[in-house]
């Protein structure tokens, strides 16, 4: 559902997927949903009843903008679809939520594209931690220092809207960043963040800072813009006080655990990385959480990324530009 330019990447992962089978893009323009048409090679439709009533389709992903997420899986949910959906769920915790509710109501499955939970050394990371080997978690970072021409905020009608997009560089670019530091570290209790308009000619921010209390004791930082030319590779930083890692663009470059031999990368490759381009990405981790949500729906069980897990993210996000707003702390958890 919606054919702007991530549908590409979500098509070419589906047919990348043994389970799964493309059979049609959907959009309310006729016009577009003809150029989809002919673009994939199936069919382009404005209804998705008419597959629906045919038993043709199983699932949907929702490509659409970020504040129509809810109306498209509410359409797919009253078919009897179920809905993986773009990051982020929703614009805000109220919409999210509501999604959330509907798909239950429904009994569909309801997942979030995090796809970058799915990279190795992330997986790595997260199963030491996990383990204990880096001991008691004393400090957690997300850098997304990114940079987005102005042309990819003046060619679209919604990026960077507050309706369209829910806000800008922290939302959009830095919420994959943002929910793997919350995978790792944990609830977030106190937030005091500043956020700003710098460079872009937009409603949302391209600059944003954070200071984070986590739940479990440990601080953290966020900083995360779509004006930092020429862009770099997203960083995450994890310290424990029995080892701490570094990952940039998904790759450990640092790993250091007391006891153990360390591992040190030199050669820091930045190749798909979304830093300048957000087609750059990669398309083997899309395929990977694609072809995990087909499995979820063949077996009956949940996917590795529910909508609900996709929830933390997006309410830290929102607590942030709260906290921007009032120039105070704030209470995220209690």
């Amino acid at each position: 559902m919606g054919t702007g330019g991530i549908a590409a990447m979500h098509a070419k992962a589906i047919r990348s997927s043994p389970q799964c089978e493309l059979v049609g893009v959907h959009s309310a323009s006729s016009e577009r949903a003809q150029a989809a048409e002919e673009q994939f090679g199936v069919a382009g439709i404005t209804d998705l009843t008419q597959l629906a009533r045919q038993n043709a389709v199983d699932a949907v992903c929702i490509c659409t903008p970020s504040g129509r997420h809810l109306e498209s899986a509410r359409e797919a949910a009253a078919l009897g679809l179920h809905v993986l959906c773009e990051k982020p769920l929703e614009i805000n915790m109220e919409r999210a939520g509501e999604m959330v509710r509907i798909c239950e109501e429904a009994g569909v499955k309801l997942g979030c594209i995090f796809q970058n939970r799915f990279k190795g050394d992330f997986v790595k990371l997260k199963a030491a931690v996990t383990e204990g080997k880096f001991g008691k978690l004393l400090l957690g970072n997300a850098y997304i220092k990114w940079y987005r021409d102005p042309s990819y905020y003046s060619s679209s009608v919604w990026k960077g809207t507050l309706q369209g997009d829910g806000g800008a560089a922290l939302i959009n670019q830095g919420i994959h960043t943002i929910d793997l530091l919350l995978d790792i570290m944990g609830g977030v209790e106190k937030v005091f963040a500043k956020t700003h308009t710098l460079h872009h000619n937009i409603e949302g921010e391209d600059i944003g800072l954070a200071m984070l209390t986590f739940a479990n004791g440990a601080f953290g930082m966020i900083e995360g813009s779509t004006a930092l030319y020429p862009g770099y590779a997203e960083r995450l930083e994890i310290f424990g006080e029995e080892g701490s890692a570094i990952l940039e663009n998904g790759n450990i470059i640092e790993w250091n655990i007391r006891g153990e031999e360390n591992a040190r990368v030199e050669t820091r490759d930045v190749n798909n990385s979304g830093s300048s381009d957000p087609l750059a990405i990669a398309d083997q981790f899309h395929q990977l959480q694609i072809a995990d949500f087909a499995d979820a729906i063949l077996e009956d069980r949940d996917p590795l990324v529910t909508g609900v897990d996709s929830l933390s993210a997006l309410d830290l996000i929102e607590h942030i530009y709260k906290s921007s707003k009032e120039n105070r702390e704030i209470v995220v958890v209690s």
